[in-house]
């Protein structure tokens, strides 16, 4: 059965209740961002493996950004059934499905069974991607092992891992995210954090199996969660309880400061500052893409700071300036404002004056 292509919010609706209680893997993607490509890739090798199902996948282009904080420029339906084909939505022509489906970043495959979310996975996890479909499929699971995957090089992963150790003075990767860790040794160390008034950044490795692997190798650890000081490993639960039973710790971690002095001193940090999704060369969401894509064409000068990476900095902004979504966009400690106001600033070429202080 050939890829479908979906226009309303309706025919969505219908799509799913003609597939029933059969399983449908629904893909948020967009074509920008290369783990979504990559993904892909996946979803192709996996069609391929389960050989009583038929698969076709139509990639879409998508030309602008959604007018909403979306992540999703279009999704493709996968349908794991034995007469299973596919679906294809332009996320620019239903956002309200993506509302509705609560995609906060990009890749993300949502598991849906008589048109009800079942199981969804964040992020470029292919073997967690694979566990969950065979978990919900009466077919044959087929191996991690034999999905090819398109891989970036050992240079570049020691890179982007080595980014992420460095973008906060202390960085936790850890199982889940802070709010919702999802093991024991995660949630103990995340409570001892606290009870340090500790200011730390957060990965969540089940968000990317490739940094979850990596880090393994980059640090000569095996476990997680991993705790780094200053760019340097601390250790894991168990040694961080060991600091601070012996009293060490208390001095080592850096405290939470008020959150408006935070953001204030963030503020003061750079004359031309962006809370984006992501970082420049790794965008998160369209919005925050197109933003450096501009700031880029005009030679602009700048820091960013991704709000992915720390919730209370996320939260705490909205409020602080008063504006509800992101990228936004600072200028000596002033908000200029979002993608639509920079992209007018933009098109009248006062953007460029704005930024130089004129």
């Amino acid at each position: 059965m050939a890829v479908a292509s979906i226009t309303s919010s309706d025919e969505f609706e219908n799509t799913l209740h003609e597939v029933g209680s059969a399983l449908t893997v629904v893909h948020f993607w967009a074509s920008w961002a290369a783990q979504c490509l990559q993904m892909n890739t996946v979803l192709d090798e996996l069609a391929k493996k389960y050989l009583n199902i038929k698969f076709i996948k139509v990639c879409t282009i998508v030309p602008t950004p959604l007018k909403l904080e979306l992540n999703a420029a279009s999704l493709v339906v996968v349908n794991y059934t034995q007469y299973g084909g596919g679906l294809q939505i332009e996320a620019e022509a239903l956002p309200e499905v993506s509302l509705q489906y609560k995609i906060a970043a990009v890749p993300t495959f949502v598991l849906i069974k008589a048109s009800k979310e079942i199981d969804r996975v964040n992020g470029a996890n292919t073997s967690l991607l694979v566990t969950k479909v065979g978990q919900h499929t009466n077919a044959a699971t087929v191996s991690l092992d034999s999905i090819e995957k398109t891989h970036e090089t050992q240079e570049e992963l020691n890179a982007r891992i080595k980014k992420l150790i460095n973008s906060h003075k202390c960085m936790l990767f850890m199982k889940g995210v802070p709010d919702e860790p999802k093991c024991g040794f995660s949630r103990q160390l995340i409570n001892i954090l606290n009870d340090h008034n500790a200011s730390f950044g957060y990965f969540n490795i089940f968000s990317d199996n490739d940094i979850r692997q990596g880090l393994k190798k980059y640090s000569d650890w095996p476990t997680f969660p991993q705790l780094y000081i200053d760019g340097e490993l601390i250790g894991g639960l168990d040694i961080v309880k060991e600091m601070v039973e012996s009293g060490d710790f208390e001095s080592m971690v850096p405290k939470k400061q008020n959150l408006t002095e935070r953001i204030e001193n963030l503020l003061k940090s750079s004359k031309v500052l962006l809370f984006m999704k992501g970082s420049p060369d790794a965008p998160k969401c369209g919005f925050s893409k197109r933003t450096c894509e501009i700031l880029a064409d005009i030679g602009a000068k700048y820091s960013t700071f991704d709000i992915l990476t720390d919730q209370e900095v996320r939260a705490g902004l909205k409020k602080y300036s008063d504006w509800p979504t992101y990228p936004q966009l600072y200028v000596d400690g002033q908000l200029i404002g979002g993608l639509d106001i920079i992209e007018e600033m933009h098109a009248s070429n006062e953007l460029i004056e704005c930024l130089k202080g004129e």
